[in-house]
């Protein structure tokens, strides 16, 4: 008795779930049709892509008593919900034991990471992360063989609306050991 009974739960079973298979195979096949082309629509009145690609231009100005002494371009393409990163530097040893043997490496030189997206209104939204680091060069005759390097650090971050084409200030500082001034500028130029 229990054996039909459990031989009869099993054959409720396979015959209730197999109409389920069945209809989610149904589903499951019409979900990867492709639609009928709309003839009716002309090709002006398709959607635009959504990759749109910039180029960005950032200027890195260094100013001396308001009047720029320095500028440094760098430039990254980008496509508007992608991010990017460019470096470039030097990797400077320097010694970490007392005997001068051991070095430990430090990255100076110029980093820029930048994320773009597209906001509601097609507002061109721009996060920016600099980081640009030297080697203080001593205007003093040599300083020996056992002084450190002294490294200047400058970040600019920040995040703002672009307009394609024009000049977009994201930061700007000032030295605290001179009258000089830093400034991070973005240009965004749509590519397509």
């Amino acid at each position: 008795m229990r054996r039909v009974a459990l031989l009869l739960a099993s054959v409720m079973f396979v015959l209730s779930y197999t109409p389920r298979v069945a209809r989610a195979q149904e589903v499951d096949e019409k979900a990867h049709e492709k639609p009928a082309a709309d003839k009716s629509a002309s090709p002006d009145q398709h959607a635009k892509p959504s990759v749109q690609p910039f180029r960005l231009d950032f200027s890195f100005y260094e100013l001396e008593g308001g009047k720029k002494i320095n500028t440094r371009r760098y430039s990254l393409d980008l496509t508007a919900g992608s991010r990017n990163e460019l470096r470039i530097g030097t990797r400077v040893p320097v010694p970490t034991g007392n005997d001068g043997l051991m070095y430990q490496y430090m990255d100076v030189g110029t980093k820029i990471w930048a994320n773009l997206s597209m906001e509601g209104g097609g507002d061109l939204r721009i996060d920016v992360t600099s980081d640009v680091s030297n080697l203080d060069t001593p205007e003093t005759p040599a300083r020996g063989p056992n002084v450190h390097p002294v490294v200047r650090q400058i970040q600019i971050n920040g995040t703002t609306l672009l307009v394609p084409g024009k000049p977009t200030l994201i930061g700007s500082v000032d030295d605290p050991n001179s009258n000089r001034q830093f400034q991070l500028e973005v240009t965004a130029t749509k590519l397509r």
